[in-house]
């Protein structure tokens, strides 16, 4: 057995708990953006995936993702239940952590994918596509991507810690989710605004700290790549939330909080396929425009008339896509040897090589996706009914609210609300 670093094994094992970290951000991010009626039963999307993909993981998952590759398209059963992997090592660490960092980049992709159907889909109806979603589409792209023998890989794609696996495989999904599962009753007439912007900023900050994890952990050693990939982090979050406050204050007039937490997110979205191959100049520049075509990407769901009830497309989808093209713009071997020079060091087949793996993921997401819903409607059902939905998840689905104000009389408070009035939709792009 290879001898193993324990300065490596302890950076990554650090890494791994901050990932795991962006669960919680992220139920926080998304709960504070809908109606207090739903709070619960969003927070559950991002929770019960930390425990149903944890499972699905060792059992199946990673093996489908990095067990020895089969046509390039999916890993074999070797790994199955970990076989074997107690005492293996991978590079300088022990096998079962790379498993398990690898675990968490698993199980919040898909929780990514439920801000566009919260507040309307049935829960059994998420675990189903929760389950079917890792197994049958994030699966295969990480080993695409990221397994030796993955055809993306092979290719010469470059994805540092999950631009294509992660974020546009995501992103894509959540768009046909929305379309698919169709718009909230009375949207778009009726505004959802968020109901606790505290809390969501709370969140961002929790997926900004843990993101360091995230791209810096996907070195797998610390050193002067993991110092890159953390300051490109930084730099790229820093970009997109000025460049989202500046464009919210040239087009509406004023900076929201909501605008400047979602150009952080889409900051960090943007680099994070570049974060170890571009210098710390690029980043600025790779966050900036990011933030931007993100902003744009959230446009696009007035214009286009469906409902991406938490932008999951418009950040995730536009973000990911984005950030593996500019890597292809600004990779240089200087930053890394492992990488390849892109389009501004005179080479623009990696470009195009980014273009084919953007098209090819987007692509594959998004048709198994639709055939993952279709199954899942036809068999369970995807939506709660009319007066679920009015209701509240929390209180029917669930049982529970996330607020019990003056009652003293039941152990499980309900929150029942008004019908919802129209209202005048604010300037601001903060309005979900």
């Amino acid at each position: 057995m290879a001898p193993i670093d324990p300065g490596s094994t302890a950076w990554l094992l650090t890494a791994t708990a901050l990932v795991m970290l962006m669960l919680p951000g992220l139920a926080l991010f998304y709960g504070g953006m809908v109606q207090a009626k739903n709070v619960l039963s969003t927070l559950m999307h991002s929770f019960f995936a930390l425990g149903l993909i944890t499972i699905q993981w060792v059992i199946v998952g990673y093996t489908l993702a990095f067990g020895p590759s089969l046509g390039g398209f999916v890993g074999g059963f070797d790994f199955a239940f970990l076989r074997g992997m107690e005492t293996q090592v991978n590079g300088s660490i022990p096998a079962l952590l790379f498993m398990m960092f690898q675990g968490m980049f698993a199980i919040i992709t898909p929780a990514l994918i439920s801000g566009a159907f919260a507040e309307r889909m049935k829960f059994s109806a998420f675990v189903a596509f929760t389950l079917l979603w890792a197994t049958l589409v994030y699966d295969p792209l990480a080993h695409w991507v990221w397994a030796p023998g993955g055809w993306l890989l092979e290719k010469g794609a470059l994805d540092f810690a999950g631009g294509t696996v992660v974020h546009l495989s995501s992103g894509v999904s959540a768009l046909v989710c929305a379309v698919v599962i169709g718009k909230r009753l009375g949207h778009p007439g009726t505004q959802h605004p968020p109901h606790n912007l505290t809390m969501t900023v709370l969140g961002a900050g929790l997926l900004w700290f843990g993101w360091f994890g995230f791209n810096a952990g996907s070195a797998l050693t610390s050193g002067t790549l993991a110092t890159l990939a953390l300051v490109n982090t930084q730099i790229a979050a820093a970009a997109g939330a000025v460049a989202w406050g500046l464009i919210d204050s040239v087009r509406v007039g004023k900076v929201t909080i909501l605008g400047v937490a979602s150009g952080v997110v889409a900051g960090l979205v943007g680099i994070t396929p570049a974060a170890g191959f571009v210098s710390p100049m690029a980043a600025i520049a790779i966050g900036g425009l990011a933030g931007a075509a993100c902003y744009g990407g959230v446009l696009l769901k007035s214009r286009l008339r469906y409902d991406d009830s938490l932008d999951a497309f418009g950040v995730h989808g536009v973000g990911g896509a984005v950030g593996a093209l500019l890597t292809g713009v600004f990779a240089s071997t200087a930053f890394n040897e492992a990488g390849k020079d892109g389009l501004l060091q005179g080479n623009p087949g990696v470009l195009l090589t980014q273009a084919i793996g953007v098209v090819a993921a987007a692509a594959y997401a998004a048709v198994v996706t639709f055939l993952i819903l279709k199954l899942i409607d036809a068999v369970i059902g995807l939506r709660v009914d009319k007066e679920e939905e009015h209701e509240g998840l929390d209180a029917a689905l669930h049982g529970e609210s996330g607020y019990t104000l003056g009652s003293t009389t039941s152990h499980v408070a309900r929150f029942e609300s008004a019908e919802p009035q129209a209202t005048t939709p604010e300037p601001a792009l903060a309005a979900r």
